[in-house]
């Protein structure tokens, strides 16, 4: 099933669609339920963003696939389902890296940082592995899709808890 999946979310058809459903209908779920449930974390790992608007400065939540770490961050993948232009939330953290997000019904605050040079390479081949379609999402656009890595601002006990 998640090979089925991976194929279907590499496609062309998909980074049309799912930009339009996926995010509305995660956001009212995780709503609806207090934070329990999150559609797209049954495919993959997600969280819900609060970053303030670059512009604006006022608070956006934005639902998002990540890759946790053992060490306790998250990796954010800027990939906006392979299309051309950068997703707004990146530049939402480029200028307030202070956010928060919500973790499996808890809320973290997180500290973002862009990932560069040799550490985003290790990082992009880390990501790809752990889900492949996001080198079809790569191969599709001239941008370089950005990486961040949230790290909690408080300790806390970790990913799994």
């Amino acid at each position: 099933m998640t090979r089925l999946v991976q194929k279907v979310s590499s496609g062309r058809a998909f980074a049309r669609l799912a930009p339009r459903v996926v995010p509305a209908l995660d956001r009212a779920v995780h709503r609806l339920t207090r934070g329990r449930v999150l559609p797209s974390a049954r495919m993959l790992p997600s969280v819900i963003l609060t970053a303030r608007g670059a512009k604006s400065g006022l608070p956006r939540r934005t639902p998002l696939a990540c890759m946790p770490e053992e060490d306790g961050g998250w990796i954010l993948i800027g990939s906006n389902f392979g299309r051309p232009g950068h997703p707004a939330w990146t530049a939402n953290l480029l200028r307030h890296p202070d956010a928060e997000i919500s973790w499996r019904g808890r809320d973290i605050r997180v500290r973002a940082r862009l990932l560069e040079g040799p550490e985003r390479e290790r990082t992009w081949s880390a990501v790809v592995a752990f889900w492949p379609p996001y080198a079809s999402y790569q191969a599709r656009v001239e941008r370089r899709i950005r990486l961040f890595r949230l790290e909690p601002v408080e300790p806390w006990s970790g990913p799994e808890s």
